[in-house]
Formats: C-alpha cells, sequence, structure tokens
C-alpha cells in the first residue's frame, strides 16, 4: 500500500485560493438534504482551505474539520475564528480515521479519498463504514478512468487503477486512484448506493480545452 500523501497547501497563495473557498454546487443540494433530516454530525473529509467547513458550520452542523495537512488545518481555522464558527479539528491519515465508532451521521469528501491506491481505498472505505452511523449518509467523489489523468503514460502507474500524478502544483507526487462503473459498486458493495452518476468538467487554457471526469457517489449505511 503506497504511503498517503496530501495536497501542498503551502505553495497556494492567498492570492489563487478564491475558487477553493467557494463551496461546490452539490454542497447545497447536501446541505438541505441532510437539515431535512436532522443530520447534525458533520465530518469534512478532506477539508482543504474549509470552503465546506464553513458552510455547514455557519447552518447549525456540528463539524469536523479532517485533513492530511497540517497547512489545510491552519488554514481553516483562521477561516472560523474570523467567523466565530467553533468546530474539531484533526491531522491525520484517512487510512485510520481517529474518531470513534458510529460518530457522524453525514460525511462529505470531495476529490479527496481517491488520493491513495486499490489497497488504501479499501481501508478508506471500511473506515468510512465504521465511523458513520446507522443511516448515516456520505457523498464522495472518484476519478474515473474515462478522465486524462488515467491515460497519461507519463505518470507512474502504482497499481492498475492508480497513477502517481507528475505535473507540478500542490498534487505533485499524489496518488490517484480512479474508478468506472463496475469497480466503483464492488467498492462499496457493504453499502447502500443511493446514487452514483459521472461528472465532466470543462476548462480552457491558453486556448486548449481540458476536460475532466469524476464519479460522484451518495452511500448509505443500512
Amino acid at each position: 500500500m503506497i504511503e498517503s500523501k496530501g495536497w501542498n497547501w503551502k505553495i497556494v497563495q492567498d492570492n489563487q485560493t478564491e475558487i477553493w473557498k467557494e463551496p461546490s454546487i452539490e454542497s447545497y443540494y447536501l446541505l438541505n438534504r441532510w437539515s431535512s433530516q436532522e443530520k447534525k454530525e458533520f465530518l469534512d473529509l478532506g477539508c482543504g482551505l474549509g470552503r465546506h467547513s464553513i458552510l455547514f458550520g455557519k447552518n447549525n452542523f456540528n463539524v469536523s474539520c479532517f485533513d492530511i495537512s497540517e497547512e489545510a488545518i491552519k488554514r481553516t481555522r483562521e477561516w472560523a475564528d474570523k467567523e466565530n464558527l467553533i468546530f474539531d479539528y484533526k491531522i491525520g491519515d484517512m487510512l485510520n480515521l481517529p474518531y470513534k465508532d458510529e460518530k457522524f451521521d453525514c460525511i462529505y469528501s470531495r476529490n479527496v479519498i481517491s488520493h491513495t491506491d486499490t489497497e488504501g481505498m479499501k481501508k478508506v472505505i471500511k473506515e468510512l463504514y465504521r465511523v458513520m452511523k446507522k443511516d448515516g449518509e456520505c457523498y464522495l467523489t472518484l476519478g474515473s478512468k474515462d478522465t486524462f489523468g488515467f491515460k497519461q503514460e507519463n505518470w507512474p502507474l502504482v497499481d492498475e487503477n492508480t497513477r502517481l500524478k507528475m505535473e507540478e502544483g500542490p498534487e505533485y507526487k499524489v496518488p490517484h486512484f480512479y474508478v468506472d462503473y463496475n469497480l466503483a459498486k464492488k467498492l462499496f458493495k457493504d453499502f447502500e448506493i443511493i446514487t452514483i452518476y459521472q461528472v465532466i468538467d470543462y476548462h480552457e487554457e491558453n486556448n486548449q480545452v481540458f476536460d475532466s471526469y469524476h464519479y460522484h457517489i451518495l452511500i448509505h449505511k443500512k
């Protein structure tokens, strides 16, 4: 199993963080969904700079912020302090979550748990199951094998589903695990899969169009 490695947030300057402080589109749906279900114990798994922690914290959830990066937790705490929000903060490895069994009734993890290899992914999913309450839900995203990253032959292949990202930047040499539909179903066999769909994101850079494919998965602990 490959060693876990997170984003290098230290090289992401303040003038580059705007996109990482704006909550993702689906987070508003989840906020309404989980509020209507009277869920309260929220884990932001791989909180980054805290965009989803702040959103849920402002809406009366009990927020736990978790990241492997000390810098990420530091910046999230600074932002939360400015908003007069009190969160629980922990730095650690998602392969061994520092929480008691059945603590959370909702977990959000966007483009995070894919930063491992196949064996690591299996362990992360077991940890998700362990820390989720019965009837708890988790929304997560995983890279698709249809995306350009999985097809980059200059990115070293760790195993049949995993490559090391070799682009300079905050994800340099961070492992990226990719799935197809059948593998996703197999990995989450112990959960009820409520929804699973593939999203294509487009962006333009230097007059070129780039696309990125991710699976968005909402799971329920039966």
